[in-house]
């Protein structure tokens, strides 16, 4: 398991290959544990999840995800919800990108944490929102915003090239 925040950081990648090895219940507990440490406008933690071992139901997740087999691969789904207005409420228009921002940074604890139990995972957002909806049946005021697949990665994927800090960095002292 790593423990420094940095070394995950440095390892963590997107992964769509899966070993068919299970996941113990407790290692994905504390991985939606991670989520929910996060910061949240508020302290609103405008968010839910879903948390999917069922085959068949995976299966039909990877279908509603224009086809990303890998989905289906993997041995656990976490499907993550908005509680639409839940920021607004509080914040009116600008809560509406708060409560991006707030699951954005769960879902990298997640991510984060899984990297350090030595999983493979994968942030999806590409899907039918309804057909998601009707999956994992949930209604009212949620809304799915993302799926994280998550595994033991069957591949080593390499390091994406990312943009140097003197580009995207100004200073002003």
């Amino acid at each position: 398991m790593t423990k420094d925040v940095i070394e995950a950081i440095e390892q963590r990648r997107s992964v769509r290959s899966f070993t068919s090895e299970e996941i113990p219940e407790a290692t994905v507990g504390r991985l939606v544990e991670a989520a929910l440490r996060a910061p949240s406008a508020g302290n609103l933690q405008p968010w839910k999840m879903v948390v999917v071992y069922n085959s068949e139901k995976r299966q039909a997740l990877a279908a509603a995800c224009h086809q990303q087999r890998f989905i289906a691969e993997a041995p656990v789904n976490i499907v993550v919800l908005l509680e639409k207005g839940k920021s607004a409420d509080v914040y009116g228009q600008r809560g509406e990108t708060y409560q991006y921002q707030d699951i954005g940074a769960a879902i990298e604890n997640m991510l984060l944490a899984a990297t350090g139990y030595g999983l493979g995972s994968c942030w999806v957002a590409a899907f039918d929102e309804d057909k998601v909806s009707q999956i994992i049946k949930a209604g009212g005021d949620l809304r799915p915003v993302a799926i994280i697949a998550l595994g033991h990665s069957a591949e080593d994927p390499k390091p994406i090239p990312r943009r140097n800090p003197e580009d995207v960095v100004t200073v002003i002292h």
